[in-house]
């Protein structure tokens, strides 16, 4: 029988209480689908189970108590993802203080590098192996990042470190994959935004569970190692550019004041309506070696070079 189990930890130095917040939501939530699962669904969630801790991965005493525990509450580590990261708003570098610049090459860069070494080290000797996916973002392949410089550079080195485990693992029952949810609202994206950003963000962003709901199902059959996992796709970029002016004022209204949802309840609404199936989920499952995937590729560029030439379009 599948059985479910959540590990839930938080970054932040201190902070046990946003842990045990964050386990009684997800108990809730457990608890309410049961409420209304049919008998296959239940006997599933019957078997869930949710444990937390707190954990600086910036600091490798505190990475090790953190494999400790996982392997010690759930029995194996099969998929581990780097999702820790922070930013710090949006300003030149020289804006940024050596406490900032610190703080975002330790958790973004060594924080992933710590985490992946123990995950990685006990992986190695499980039966089956495991996979772990660092998150590819902003500045990944090499482009230009103004005004985040420092994220940048922590997600150019994450992209050499993928390639470099990759020739490390080749041999190994270890899968090194990456993840790229795209642009999400969450606070890593919305500190220090102006309202031009918000304005953009009403087009080509989304929440959390949503993204989730696409990227988490792909990263539990993952197989073999080297996979790439992402949300915005071509086709997903297609369909926000033709219908961005509907998608004006649906997360911030003229005035950058958020006019989406509080989290509980969303994530409470996206548990009740988690089997719903988006017309970009059907397009996905056709954009690998497909004419779909290279015209939705050729219409987005079309698009760039048509606002970078000052076409009809607005600026990206």
């Amino acid at each position: 029988m599948l059985c479910l189990s959540f590990l839930t930890i938080s970054i932040s130095i201190g902070s046990p209480d946003s842990v045990l917040q964050t386990i009684n939501e997800l108990e809730e939530n457990i608890q309410e689908g049961l409420s209304v699962a049919k008998k296959k669904q239940r006997e599933t969630l019957l078997q869930a189970k949710v444990v937390g801790t707190s954990c600086d991965v910036c600091k490798p005493e505190d990475v090790k108590k953190l494999v400790n525990f996982a392997v010690g509450e759930l029995g194996s580590i099969d998929i581990w993802i780097n999702n820790a990261g922070t930013n710090k708003g949006f300003r030149p570098l020289v804006n940024f203080s050596d406490e900032d610049i610190t703080q975002i090459v330790s958790t973004n860069l060594v924080g992933s590098l710590l985490c992946t070494r123990e995950a990685m080290d006990v992986m190695q000797y499980q039966e089956k192996g495991g996979h772990v996916f660092n998150m590819d973002g902003a500045g990944s392949g090499g482009s230009s990042t103004p005004l985040t410089a420092v994220y940048g550079s922590t997600k150019c080195g994450l992209r050499q470190f993928q390639a470099s485990l990759m020739k490390e693992s080749r041999r190994s029952k270890v899968g090194v994959h990456t993840a790229s949810p795209g642009m999400v609202l969450t606070d890593l994206l919305l500190s220090g935004s102006s309202l031009q950003n918000k304005q953009m963000f009403n087009i080509i962003c989304e929440l959390p569970e949503t993204v989730a709901r696409t990227l988490v199902p792909r990263m539990r059959v993952v197989k073999g190692s080297g996979k790439a996992v992402n949300y915005l796709t071509p086709p997903r970029i297609l369909l926000a550019l033709v219908t961005a002016w509907v998608r004006r004022g649906r997360w911030f209204d003229e005035e950058g004041r958020a006019v989406y949802a509080a989290e509980a309840d969303r994530i409470r609404n996206w548990a009740e309506s988690r089997t719903r199936f988006s017309f970009t989920d059907a397009m996905e499952m056709y954009t690998e070696n497909t004419w779909v995937s290279v015209f939705s590729l050729s219409v987005v560029c079309a698009f760039i070079m048509l606002s970078s030439s000052g076409g009809p379009f607005p600026g990206t």
